[in-house]
């Protein structure tokens, strides 16, 4: 049971850190793809008789880097990486325990979770993991941030967008697959979405959802395990459920919380006087043209054009800095 409660504490503060940026990019459904994708790993080491945890992980990243890097290339849309995940990952996973005689019965552990039968070696394997996935979630929380909100902005800041949006999805595979003996690989996209949306509604900022939703997290699993014990039930589904229970009751917290905020800001503001606006360099050249390099970015009713990591457009006879 202690062994339990750990690994639950973990999984729970772990998968919602990674959870607020799969929320920000509004693929709240990767953990459930991912999760599909780790069942063919979990197949694979019942095939060769290995440990299904590293091999789960390993198969997770490498599907994830996959999608990504289509996505990004522009040969598959998210849905479409999505899919692939889904139906490919569950069918291999199934037909792999199938041929070593187990079944399918084999992956249920796996599918839906198995706190009481963590070993030792399953701690620190899990322990080691989780701090992997919180030191970069926690310590690079302004640059993901910034790619998961806004790539072009992020792009123009001179941030590595490509392999800030591959740290994302390899990260949430590492999560997914730990979680899987905690709340299931058919759950776990809950432990990862739900805490993210209660907290965001009850705190504004990013930090502070981002802190919130990991307090909650751990809250929820940590209640769930010692629950299940009491209760002699599944923890991974009653995690689930405290998880949307507590969003439940966020729900008439947060729009109180938006009323009074409302209510704050009824104030009229002071008018607002012009702001002086500097000049940008001028080029012989003409943006869009066969000569022209700079990336064009859409800004409102209007195109900005990027120079050295700064944007400018036109206004009028000059070139004003935006």
């Amino acid at each position: 049971m202690r062994r339990a409660l750990l690994v639950a504490l973990l999984t729970g503060v772990m998968a919602p850190a990674i959870g607020t940026y799969v929320v920000q990019r509004r693929l709240s459904l990767l953990g459930d793809g991912l999760g599909h994708i780790a069942i063919a790993g979990v197949g694979l080491a019942l095939l060769t008789g290995t440990q299904p945890l590293p091999v789960a992980v390993v198969v997770a990243v490498l599907g994830a880097v996959l999608v990504e890097l289509l996505r990004q290339h522009g040969r598959a849309s998210g849905d479409v990486g999505l899919a692939i995940l889904f139906y490919g990952g569950l069918a291999a996973g199934v037909l792999m325990a199938g041929i070593t005689g187990a079944g399918a019965g084999a992956l249920s552990q796996y599918l839906f979770g198995s706190l009481t039968s963590l070993t030792t070696t399953d701690v620190v394997v899990v322990s080691v993991l989780t701090v992997v996935v919180l030191v970069p979630a926690v310590g690079l929380s302004p640059q993901l941030f910034a790619v998961c909100a806004d790539e072009d902005h992020a792009r123009v800041l001179g941030l590595p967008v490509r392999l800030l949006n591959l740290l994302v999805v390899v990260l949430a595979a590492v999560a997914v697959t730990v979680s899987m003996r905690t709340v299931g690989l058919l759950l776990v996209s809950a432990l990862m979405v739900v805490p993210v949306a209660a907290a965001q509604g009850l705190v504004r900022g990013f930090t502070a959802g981002l802190l919130s939703a990991m307090g909650i997290g751990g809250l929820v699993a940590v209640s769930g395990a010692v629950g299940s014990f009491y209760a002699d039930v599944a923890p991974g589904a009653l995690i689930v459920l405290l998880a949307i229970a507590v969003f439940i009751v966020s729900w008439p917290l947060s729009a109180a919380l938006q009323r009074r905020r409302q209510r704050g800001h009824a104030v009229a503001d002071p008018p607002l006087l012009p702001l002086p606006h500097a000049a940008a360099e001028q080029h012989l050249h003409r943006h869009g043209g066969p000569d022209c390099d700079h990336e064009p970015v859409r800004h409102g009713d209007h195109t900005d054009w990027v120079h050295d990591g700064h944007r400018h457009a036109r206004h009028g006879d000059h070139w004003d800095e935006h």
